[in-house]
């Protein structure tokens, strides 16, 4: 990773900012974005003391021209783009029938039209360098999960774009990894949005339990310099992934019951 350009969103806490450690002290420079500016600088000053040359950015990945700013100041600082990680996302808790449209408009702006504006602008600069495009996606993605239904079609939606780019660029010696953290202790659930929108505040999992951040960017790491195609975490996530391709409507059953047991579930038990 030594003197690679690396643009994170979504980068102020979470994976985005272990991501951020994680490549800087590989020796990659990073470009760093977020909605938050206090937080943003709160990060990038940590990372300079810890010896890290690195870019805050602050932006919205939902608006497209946030995302073109982020490509022009990482030019202008950098003169190129190596890795683009697809980070920044959101989550959501409720039954979709109690649950507003706007939530799932929003869910969809953040998580997937996020990737692809950051991904669009960034792309020749990838293509120049034969870089990698990384997208945070989740077990979600693969198996849709209720409470969660705008989550679930957000990634859905963020693993087949990535997968048609894929294919799209498989001859240009661009790599394309779509990583699926499964269940992490981050901030993501402490901001997901309730059926009203509102920030919910709180988690439903034990976070004690569950892979750390530090953990998911290390395997990311590795997976990006690998250039691995596809990553799936924790033993619960790829069982799940596995189960729902041969026995989906075992996974139906085993997938209500298992987050029917969290806190404040509005599934029957």
């Amino acid at each position: 990773m030594n003197d690679k350009v690396v643009i994170i969103t979504g980068a102020s806490s979470g994976i985005g900012k272990a991501l951020a450690f994680a490549f800087g002290q590989e020796g990659a420079k990073v470009v760093i974005t977020g909605r938050r500016e206090d937080a943003l600088k709160s990060v990038s000053d940590e990372l300079t003391q810890a010896g890290i040359n690195n870019l805050s950015v602050v932006a919205d990945v939902s608006i497209a021209e946030d995302n073109e700013k982020v490509i022009t100041e990482t030019i202008k600082t950098y003169g190129k783009i190596d890795i683009l990680i697809n980070n920044a996302g959101i989550s959501m808790r409720a039954l979709f029938e109690d649950c507003e449209l706007s939530v799932m408009r929003t869910l969809m702006e953040i998580n997937f039209f996020g990737t692809v504006y950051a991904t669009k602008y960034a792309l020749p600069y990838i293509k120049a360098s034969k870089g990698s495009i990384v997208g945070i996606s989740s077990i979600a993605g693969y198996r849709g999960l209720p409470v969660r239904a705008g989550y679930s079609a957000s990634k859905f939606a963020m693993n087949g774009f990535l997968e048609a780019l894929r294919t799209e660029l498989l001859h240009s010696g661009v790599h394309v990894l779509t990583a699926c953290p499964g269940f992490t202790a981050s901030n993501i659930r402490m901001a997901s949005l309730g059926a009203d929108g509102t920030n919910k505040g709180d988690s439903m999992r034990d976070e004690g339990k569950m892979m750390s951040s530090e953990e998911v960017a290390q395997h990311i790491l590795k997976a990006v310099k690998q250039r691995k195609r596809d990553l799936v975490l924790t033993g619960q996530g790829k069982l799940t992934v596995f189960l729902n391709k041969w026995l989906p409507g075992l996974m139906d059953k085993m997938v209500y019951n298992t987050l029917a047991k969290e806190k404040d579930s509005p599934l029957k038990r």
